[in-house]
């Protein structure tokens, strides 16, 4: 992180050489004046994280530059000071939009104490920002990757559903991205500033599971020593988000209609409602229409969330990203090893890497391509280096290509005919031994044969 600045304005000479040699020592950069006109100059021109300003001054004082120099220095944190007799008119200056003060006589600390805790706010001012910076890129629509005609529908569902308020419902297979999607659409929605609030629906016990949504009052069920806020509420005027939705147990999933349908909600143990206005972006890889016709999901609480249906294709449906993503996850893991100055992965990999079938889907491929990145040397990502199964598991492909398809009760029946005829081959005809070969019992393999109709020559002993 860069060095702080500060500029310490001050008519005594003496004491802006003791403030910057107390604030040099901290590790701040310090530029002092005496003249405040020429502090105002400089304020305008430049940026301070720290202004610290004497009140009393000739031509103009402290209260006054504060106001002539506030609007060009949004950023910066003021700290006045002052002499004791004056020390009412820091407590107004500090209504008005200081941060704190300095009184003169001062020791060391008593101005570090001040400084550090104004430095303070300013490194949770520039950490909020970057973590700002860094999730709006990450969830910005442009770094969700894909260029596919599949992944292009989704997009243009996402940017809908952003500039919507209705609840959206996110499907598709484990690892396919869903969070980061609910992410994407909340971060360019009119909610963005508000709370995102996650819950894994299928990952809270279900005795525990509608406090955490809920809440509670306090003596609602033993252990319930306080009150407790519950999800739903710190969603207010934001996004609930919840994942594995088709994990929600039938009585919950009737008080999360009626938030849907009314805004209301009782904590647990509570007999008055109380009203939320939050968004609901559910998700889930189970089939809900099926849920449906099982009885275990409810089709009304499905229509109300499936307002804008966000479908994600597995991985294997949208192959051409592949190579797209591969260059996104090698650029974003590269970095944790400038050692190696990895710059990509070799032809091999990428077609072996294209040709895998990821069950796991986009989840898997960034572990493929972190666990590469352990085991190369770099430059380049060479195939010995890649997960073993996503070799063999790009041969396994081709050869499931070759295998035409068929009734799997007709593929059974030939494989275990050809099986049979192999030990039978190989035993000469004798049964027995056939039998002895394929480990079952020769009567079993007779019957076998007889369904079969494996043509027998000889005795068949």
């Amino acid at each position: 992180m860069d060095k702080f600045r500060a500029i310490i304005v001050d008519d005594e000479p003496g004491i802006c050489l003791g403030l910057k040699a107390i604030l040099e020592l901290d590790g701040i950069e310090v530029v002092t004046t005496t003249n405040s006109r020429e502090a105002e100059e400089f304020i305008k021109k430049n940026s301070y994280d720290l202004v610290i300003t004497d009140l009393k001054m000739p031509v103009m004082d402290g209260m006054e530059l504060f106001d002539r120099v506030k609007d060009h220095a949004p950023d910066s944190v003021f700290i006045m000071i002052t002499a004791y007799g004056t020390i009412a008119s820091a407590v107004d200056a500090i209504k008005k939009g200081f941060y704190d003060y300095i009184l003169k006589p001062f020791t060391p600390d008593e101005v570090r104490i001040p400084v550090r805790r104004a430095l303070e706010k300013k490194t949770l001012e520039r950490e909020n920002v970057m973590l700002r910076s860094q999730v709006d890129v990450r969830y910005s629509f442009q770094n969700i990757i894909g260029a596919s005609p599949r992944m292009a529908e989704v997009f243009r569902v996402m940017r809908h559903a952003a500039s919507s308020e209705s609840n959206v419902l996110i499907t598709g297979e484990s690892g396919t991205g869903k969070e980061l999607v609910a992410r994407a659409v909340h971060s360019n929605s009119v909610r963005a500033k508000r709370g995102f609030v996650t819950v894994n629906c299928g990952a809270i016990p279900e005795g525990l599971i509608e406090s955490e949504l809920f809440g509670h009052v306090k003596g609602a069920f033993t252990g319930a020593v306080a009150d407790k806020t519950g999800l739903v509420e710190k969603a207010d005027r934001g996004t609930l988000f919840l994942d594995e939705i088709g994990e929600l147990a039938t009585p919950l999933q009737v008080k999360l209609l009626r938030i849907l349908q009314e805004g209301e909600y009782m904590r647990v143990g509570e007999a008055v409602p109380r009203h939320v206005n939050v968004r609901v972006i559910a998700a889930t890889n189970r089939d809900l229409r099926k849920a449906i016709s099982d009885r275990g999901f409810r089709e009304d609480l499905y229509y109300r969330l499936n307002v804008i249906p966000v479908e994600l294709p597995p991985l294997r449906e949208r192959r051409e990203d592949i190579p797209l993503l591969v260059n996104h996850f090698v650029k974003k893991h590269a970095a944790r090893a400038p050692e190696k100055n990895i710059t990509g992965v070799s032809k091999e990999s990428m077609h072996a890497l294209v040709e895998y079938h990821y069950p796991g889907n986009i989840r898997e491929l960034e572990n493929a391509v972190e666990y590469a990145i352990a085991f190369t040397a770099g430059p380049i990502i060479q195939p010995d280096e890649l997960p073993r199964y996503i070799v063999e598991g790009e041969a396994m492909s081709a050869e499931a290509r070759a295998i035409p398809i068929m009734p799997l009760k007709e593929a059974k029946a030939q494989f275990e005919k050809g099986l049979i005829m192999a030990a039978m081959i190989e035993s000469g005809g004798n049964v027995s031994e056939a039998a002895r070969l394929l480990n079952i019992h020769r009567q079993n393999l007779q019957q076998k044969i007889r369904l079969l109709g494996i043509e027998m020559k000889g005795d068949g002993a």
